[in-house]
């Protein structure tokens, strides 16, 4: 089956964060990370059973539940997973807040590669954790870990766990096995746990390949807990549905007791539904289709910035769907310049220094949209910059 991405649905007048937050009726977003393609068409089809039983009570999570998620990241990605080591919850985040506030003591150092996804700060900051930083080295439009800062800040810092966010947002590195894994050796030699963020897991670029941390090496598992969900990749998160994958019987045991004090136990079921439709042969196609459409709106950008703005540099997009810019050549502050940009061109991009301080020349650009929506933006933008 061929799947329509050109095709515009409209949001605004939804209450979608997305369309409606700007409250003008002429903006263009393309900041917060969700996609304006609709959910695929057997995800909608599992959620219309559900709505035509037409009871939404409590429910338990089956066993075909965990069963879908093994066998798509075994199939998929060599990963086995055990079902055992599995435990639900409502979202990535409330899955980080649960795994930090469970094996971290207030004052405990949590070491970032930044830039990073902002909602890391506040996880922190709620654990009552301290920031540790080992900045990302940019090279020919292309970000690298530091691994001789990482480990000095590990040592130096006495840092308690590493938050890795795989593939990156929101510098779109989809990190290759020997980058993971000279990573782990450095946390495993100096007793650090992993918390992996890997919720951009199946928005990799044509020719690059996602590794899940836990598999490379099996001396890791005991020491690292994994996020994943399949809202980022199926455009599905206010359905709120993510799962941990912890091997340590302890830790998991700890982090099971958290979610429950902070009440993210209890899931959606239309969440559970629409992850068994998505994690199927037909979920792997649309995929495949989506990553190509994404692509090519990358491949738009280059070209548009190359044509009208050759000063702007654009990072290489290895996974996600948000392009990392840098606008340093043409304005100091990628937060006045998106703000210029959404009263001139009513164009919503995000400044990077939503990610850290090291992201001020750089906006986050969302091309998970219909390219002809791509196309008016970046007009508009030229016209208010050039």
């Amino acid at each position: 089956m061929t799947y329509n991405f050109d095709e515009i649905v409209p949001r605004r007048g939804t209450d979608s964060l997305k369309w409606d937050a700007a409250n003008d009726p002429a903006m263009l977003p393309l900041w917060v990370a969700d996609m304006d393609f609709r959910a695929a068409p057997f995800i909608i089809e599992a959620l219309q059973r559900r709505l035509d039983h037409g009871i939404f009570g409590y429910v338990q999570v089956p066993e075909a539940y965990y069963l879908s998620v093994i066998n798509w990241f075994s199939r998929r990605h060599g990963w086995s997973m055990k079902r055992e080591h599995m435990l639900y919850t409502t979202g990535v985040i409330p899955a980080i807040a649960a795994i930090l506030q469970s094996i971290t003591q207030p004052g405990d150092r949590v070491l970032l590669q930044t830039p990073v996804y902002n909602c890391f700060y506040s996880c922190l900051r709620n654990a009552g954790n301290v920031l540790v930083e080992s900045p990302l080295i940019c090279r020919d439009c292309r970000f690298e870990p530091d691994f001789d800062d990482f480990e000095r800040q590990i040592v130096y810092n006495d840092v308690k766990v590493f938050l890795l966010c795989n593939p990156h947002n929101p510098v779109g590195r989809v990190w290759t096995p020997e980058e993971l894994r000279r990573m782990g050796d450095i946390c495993m030699k100096h007793d650090v746990f992993v918390i992996s963020d890997e919720i951009h897991n199946e928005l990799v670029m044509p020719g690059y390949r996602y590794t899940p941390f836990a598999s490379l090496r099996p001396e890791y598992a005991p020491h690292c807990a994994v996020c994943t969900s399949v809202s980022k990749s199926f455009n599905i998160a206010g359905l709120q549905i993510a799962n941990i994958t912890i091997a340590d019987n302890a830790v998991r045991r700890r982090v099971d007791r958290r979610i429950n004090i902070n009440e993210t136990c209890d899931v959606n079921p239309f969440g559970i539904d629409a992850l068994q439709a998505a994690y199927t042969p037909e979920g792997e196609e649309w995929l495949r289709q989506l990553m190509e459409y994404i692509h090519g709106n990358y491949q738009l950008l280059c070209s548009f910035l190359e044509q009208y703005l050759p000063q702007v540099r654009v990072t290489r997009m290895e996974g996600t769907y948000l392009a990392w810019v840098d606008c340093a050549a043409i304005a100091p502050s990628s937060q006045n310049l998106s703000l210029l940009l959404r009263e001139r061109a009513h164009v919503w991009f995000t400044p990077g220094t939503e990610y850290s301080p090291s992201g001020s020349s750089y906006l986050r650009i969302n091309l998970a949209c219909p390219r002809s929506l791509l196309t008016k933006a970046l007009q508009q933008v030229c016209e208010a910059v050039c």
